[in-house]
């Protein structure tokens, strides 16, 4: 009796699952669309700050704005996903680097790319600003990956005796982002690898 009720238990769990809407993943070209979106998105905003109307965003990615709004309801959705992808991406590149490049090249490469990431930021800082929730909970859950992201290709760096650091890798972060307050643009870019390099070198060990 005990091995039937558990069978009629697993039928029932079965019909179950059978009633529950099937996840179907997005078509090819539906991703395409949010990406190509996101991209001209924020070229836009960098260029026109928050006087850029979804309207024209959708128009320069060759698109409608019937799909535009599909993916995105709203302007505030679009900033947010733009932003949270950026973060992604650069977290993602971190264990990308760390699986194909030596330790140290990893760092110097990843940081190369927080640069950029910390350039998009920038130029994207007054729509940003103007999130109808603000970016509290936006900034603090991109920090997360990030940090994750630095101390990683750190940690392994130091971990061959390539590198001594005798401060938080968070500070290196600071060191470069620090710049874009004052200065922007490919002059900022420019200097900013050359910071890295500075950084890089007095970070070896056997300097």
């Amino acid at each position: 009796m005990e091995g039937a009720s558990a069978y009629q238990e697993d039928c029932s769990e079965m019909a179950e699952k059978s009633d529950e809407p099937t996840v179907r993943k997005p078509r090819a070209d539906a991703e395409r669309n949010r990406l190509l979106l996101m991209e001209t998105a924020k070229t836009v905003f960098a260029d026109k700050g928050s006087s850029a109307s979804l309207e024209e965003i959708a128009r320069i990615a060759g698109v409608g704005i019937g799909t535009l709004y599909r993916h995105f309801p709203t302007r505030d959705a679009l900033v947010s996903a733009i932003y949270r992808n950026e973060t992604a991406q650069l977290a993602a590149a971190a264990k990308s680097l760390a699986e194909t490049h030596p330790p140290v090249e990893a760092l110097r490469l990843w940081l190369v790319q927080f640069v950029d990431y910390v350039v998009t930021k920038h130029g994207m800082s007054e729509v940003l600003d103007s999130l109808v929730g603000g970016t509290s909970e936006l900034y603090a859950d991109s920090a997360d990956l990030i940090i994750g992201a630095v101390n990683l290709l750190v940690d392994r760096a130091v971990a061959t005796g390539e590198i001594r650091l005798a401060m938080d890798p968070v500070d290196i972060l600071r060191a470069l982002a620090g710049g874009a307050s004052i200065s922007s643009g490919p002059a900022w870019r420019d200097a900013a690898r050359q910071l890295i390099d500075i950084l890089i070198a007095g970070m070896r060990a056997n300097r």
